[in-house]
């Protein structure tokens, strides 16, 4: 998994509520296991059309937006069914950063095994960040993980409250394997003791 570092951005507005996972990623598309190729599914039913041609008014099909890294969204993100093909989609259209008031709990989780950062504020502050990202691709911001700050394209700071071994992970880059093979020498040793004291097993 990449390090998360520090960034700047285009973040795209999505105020609609109760995003679910079924409409990141249809489930037409989970009969992959691959984590790449899925992005241009993502948002398969809002993007395009029954003939498969864009829907201009989908706001990650916008100039403005197609190269966005962040999604400002509204309440209860990544609800529904808990398919980790949803945070795979999302990745690999290029988003990093996803910022709600609320998440689904499953998928937050998820977000982080796969190297992106869900971020949770309190509405008033999701209003400015929604109405900054409404600027178009000219509003960047900047988000810091180390610092736990999101600045907006005027220079307004905004503190986000992050899990302290999330965070480890995401900037070290660690998912389940990379927090495993920190501890190979140590594996490696109880392995080679247990075949000497018990070669039967």
């Amino acid at each position: 998994m990449e390090k998360f570092e520090t960034f700047t951005g285009v973040a795209a507005p999505m105020p609609l509520v109760n995003i679910d996972t079924d409409m990141i990623i249809p489930k037409i598309f989970l009969k992959t296991i691959k984590r790449s190729g899925l992005g241009v599914h993502a948002f398969d039913e809002m993007r395009y059309d029954r003939q498969g041609n864009e829907l201009p008014d989908f706001v990650l099909n916008k100039p403005a937006y197609r190269q966005s890294q962040i999604i400002v969204a509204g309440d209860n993100f990544g609800c529904g069914s808990s398919r980790e093909h949803a945070p795979w989609a999302l990745a690999d259209f290029g988003i990093k950063v996803v910022i709600s008031t609320s998440f689904a709990d499953i998928f937050f989780n998820n977000c982080f095994k796969n190297g992106m950062l869900p971020i949770e504020l309190p509405q008033e502050q999701i209003d400015i960040l929604m109405k900054d990202a409404e600027k178009g691709e000219n509003a960047r911001m900047t988000v810091d993980l180390a610092a736990q700050e999101i600045t907006t394209s005027e220079g307004e700071v905004i503190k986000f409250p992050v899990d302290d071994f999330k965070k480890h992970c995401l900037i070290n880059g660690l998912d389940d394997i990379g927090l495993t093979m920190e501890k190979a020498d140590s594996i490696s040793s109880f392995e080679e003791k247990m075949s000497q004291s018990r070669p039967w097993i």
